[in-house]
């Protein structure tokens, strides 16, 4: 998932650079929500992933 975040923060950085701001501003949405779901998923796996039985 984090994969997918760096491949839309660049698809925005090229977009931006060659002056598509409209799809600029969608493709960094989508990148800020990918980021934060891939967060709290890090942070659930960290907290529940290890348990010692």
């Amino acid at each position: 998932m984090l994969h997918y975040a760096i491949v839309f923060l660049v698809i925005a950085l090229i977009a931006g650079v060659l002056g598509f701001g409209g799809i600029a501003g969608t493709a960094v949405g989508i990148a800020k929500i990918l980021f934060f779901v891939f967060l709290i998923l890090f942070v659930v796996s960290l907290i529940f992933g290890r348990r010692k039985l």
